[in-house]
């Protein structure tokens, strides 16, 4: 059965340098409320490396401390969406988080990165020409997306040209 699931608030920087938005929180992420909460997500792996941090062997509340640090921060493209399981294909209704509104009251972003091609898709379109940061497009952090963590990663490296 599919249900609502709905977007946590951005974390991380609020004067934020980067920008890094999901598509919606999985089901692990929206129990625990924290981003990226699934035990075989590659996200913070990914992240640590391309920004030179050992993320994944944090806390949470470390983790968001290194996030606001190094000036970056996480949100989704959708607010939320009807959705059973945590699967972007299983997406449906979905309504979107206020981006343009985002990049247009943070002046110090220089980059909004998307992880996966369901938050490319969507936040592409909902950005467009909106702004002139640097759109970076990241293949998926999920498991679900069995490409060789080295080959994401260097996709991923272009984050550390843009965080603090």
């Amino acid at each position: 059965m599919a249900d609502l699931k709905q977007s946590m608030a951005p974390v991380g920087a609020v004067d934020a340098q980067l920008l890094i938005l999901g598509s919606l929180p999985g089901d692990a992420s929206l129990a625990a409320q924290r981003y990226y909460a699934h035990p075989t997500n590659q996200f913070w792996r990914l992240l640590g490396a391309a920004i030179g941090e050992g993320l994944a062997g944090l806390d949470p509340e470390a983790r968001l401390m290194r996030l606001a640090e190094r000036r970056i921060a996480l949100w989704d493209v959708l607010a939320d969406a009807t959705r059973a399981g945590s699967l972007d294909s299983a997406i449906r209704d979905p309504r979107a988080n206020p981006l343009v509104a985002f990049v247009a009251t943070h002046p110090k972003l220089k980059a909004v990165a998307f992880n996966g091609k369901t938050a490319t898709k969507l936040g592409r379109r909902l950005l467009g020409d909106a702004s002139d940061v640097a759109l970076i497009d990241l293949p998926s952090s999920s498991a679900a997306f069995t490409r060789p963590f080295d080959e994401k990663l260097r996709d991923w490296a272009a984050l550390g040209d843009f965080a603090g």
